[in-house]
Order: C-alpha cells, then structure tokens, then sequence
C-alpha cells in the first residue's frame, strides 16, 4: 500500500525556494522524499486508531533499490522479505511511493508517477494477483472531461493502448507504472477515492482479434517543431545530431526527414518546451560540424493522438482523422502514426477545437453506431 501527499511536498519545494533557487539535487530529494514519510506515519497512526494492526516503511527501509538519478530514480529491485514477514503476521504494510535508496545508500525520487509506479513495482515484486490505483477520478476516459464534453468511461483497456495514452499527454496513469505492469502481467485497475461505488478501469492484457478499437484522444501541450535546414546528407551526421541531444537527456519524439534531388536535405522533430533553450544552443554550437545551414523553431504547438489497436490495419482512419482537422480549418504541422496510434501537430489555440471534433467522430459516432471509413 502507498500514499502520495502532493501539498506536503508543494510546502517542502516552497520553503526550499526561501533558501536556494539552485540546490543540490541530492539534498533536494532528501528534502521532498520526507513529505510521503509524515504521511505514512499518520495514515499508520489511523488505521492503529481504528484497531488495525498497521506498519509504515520509507523507501530505503524496505529497501526499494534504484540507480543513481537524482529527481528521476528508476527502481532497479524491490526487497520483499520485510513485507512478506508483516504479511505473514497480519499487519497493514504501507510503504513510501515516490522514494528509493541507491546504492551508496543516498535517498533518490522517482520523479512524476513515482507513487503509481512504486504500488506497481511492489505488486510486481510480491507477485499480486492485482495492484488497485486509487485516485481523484473514476477511470481512465476517452479524452480528458475537462477539454472534452460527452467522453466515455473505458471499462477495460489493453497495456499497449494505457501505454500509449500515457505517453501521449493522459494524465491518469504514468507510462513508467503501466510498463512495469505489462512486464510482469500485474493488471491495474484504477478507481476513485471517493466514489463507494466505483467500477473504475481495468488496465490488462486484452484480446481485439482483428476489430478496430479507438479508445481514446489525448493531447500533449507546449510541443516545440525543430528544423535543421539545408543539412549535409552525409552518412553518420543524423546519429551525431541526435546523439549530441541524448547526451543532454533531451528526449525526441516525431521525426520526419525530407529528401531531395540535391544532396542537402531538412530534417524537423519535436521536443518539449522546457528543452528549447538547452537544444538551440547546443545546436548553434555544432552547426557548422553537422553541416547546419539554418535552425528554425515553431513553439505554441500542441499534440493530438487517436489510440487504438488495429488502426495501422485499416484504411481510412487516418483519412478520416484528417478530414476532421479539414473541415474545422485546422492545419496540421507533423503527422506521426504507428500499429495503434496517429498522432498530429496542430497549433495549441486550436487544440481543444480538434480534440472536441476529433472525439465526436471517433468516439461518439461509433457508439452510436456510424462507421469510420467512408
């Protein structure tokens, strides 16, 4: 069992800020790891209240062991024997989420969906039949409620798809905890705190034989569209390029590469936002090396992403996605598509516009019985 309290830790990074606009990253996670320690303790000090037999663990008691990155720890082995022995005697175990020792014993934080990632490594871990996510929402949802008007509940969605959800802008599950959870078929069901009756959704392994199945829109804002203009077309110099951005933990997502008659060619890809600055620098630094003759940047871009399993194998979902996006006069920027996913740059003050269109055709048509390919 784990507790996350998010305003602990915004009062910890607040008062962190009265001392220091650049700590440390180590004592930063030593600092934000104590907000799930008090709130351990008291949940344990309730359930003792109540009459149940109940036990709190910080992340380097158990231990959960991970590698040495400070903000964004990855578990690398759980210990289960402690919890094992307090099962056996009939106690409540509730452990930290969010928090791990390295191993130099320094405390790490596993950066965001640390505490959903922790519950479904520990299930994995103990070998649970299921690891139960309780949160402020009753599911996983077509879209987003608060963007999208008339979304559905998903009673059931596949690992792939949550996965891609996830990764795509769905705020409800991290992409981190599904992995784990798809790795070692440790199905997840998600449901709300605060709804008795709450069915929720179940995160498992799903069988759709041939048949489409969109299940859900998301959206990813402050999308940034990198263009190197005019670059050599020489073996090698596009795994330096993006070499030069992994060395820098800049993560790339949409890549297209246009090819000429002549032997200089544009290559655009996406980052996030916050990794402009770091990105044209070192870009501008290396331009003449990789043969650069310009650099352009288009920011204010948003992602928009259809997700189901089947889509690469049936002609006219991408049509349709497009003439959508048509006739409501929205341009599209990148187009990225996969087995089960079709994702679109669009600008972000018309995202929401596509978001809502997109999900009546894809959504709310089809429960209502219309086809998608025309």
């Amino acid at each position: 069992m784990y507790q996350h309290n998010g305003k602990t830790t915004d009062k910890l990074i607040a008062e962190e800020a009265e001392i220091t606009n650049m700590p440390s990253k180590r004592e930063h996670d030593v600092l934000v790891s104590t907000g799930e320690q008090i709130t351990i303790a008291k949940l344990c000090m309730c359930l003792q209240k109540m009459g149940y037999d109940a036990i709190s663990y910080t992340g380097w008691q158990i231990p959960i062991l991970t590698n040495h990155i400070y903000g964004n720890a990855r578990i690398k082995e759980i210990a289960t024997d402690r919890i094992k022995d307090d099962l056996q005697e009939r106690k409540i175990v509730v452990v930290a989420g969010f928090q791990g020792v390295d191993e130099d014993l320094n405390i790490t934080t596993l950066g965001r969906g640390g505490s959903d990632t922790t519950a479904v490594a520990l299930a994995a871990a103990l070998q649970a039949e299921r690891c139960d996510i309780y949160t402020d929402v009753d599911g996983i949802f077509s879209a987003d409620p608060r963007v999208v008007k008339n979304v559905s509940k998903i009673e059931n969605i596949s690992y792939d798809e949550m996965l891609e959800l996830a990764s795509l802008g769905a705020k409800v599950l991290h992409n981190r905890c599904v992995e784990i959870g798809k790795k070692y078929h440790i199905p997840i069901y998600v449901k709300s705190t605060f709804e008795e009756e709450s069915r929720g959704t179940l995160v498992h392994e799903e069988e759709y034989m041939e048949k489409l199945s969109i299940r859900g829109i998301a959206k990813e804002d402050n999308i940034v569209r990198i263009t190197l203009v005019g670059k050599n077309n020489k073996i090698g110099q596009i795994y330096r390029v993006f070499k030069l951005l992994a060395d820098y933990d800049i993560n790339v997502d949409i890549i297209v590469q246009a090819f000429g008659e002549h032997m200089a060619k544009d290559i655009s890809f996406t980052i996030k936002e916050k990794d402009l600055s770091l990105t044209l620098e070192l870009l501008n630094q290396h331009a003449d090396m990789f043969d650069i003759q310009e650099i352009k940047s288009c920011t204010g871009l948003s992602k928009i992403s259809i997700v189901g399993v089947g889509i690469g194998n049936h002609p006219g979902v991408a049509a349709n996605l497009f003439e959508v996006l048509y006739e409501n006069n929205i341009n599209m920027h990148m187009i990225s598509t996969s087995e089960i996913k079709i994702s679109v740059l669009v600008n972000h003050n018309v995202a929401d516009i596509a978001m809502n269109a997109i999900h009546n055709r894809f959504i709310e048509e089809i429960e209502n019985n219309s086809i998608i390919t025309r």
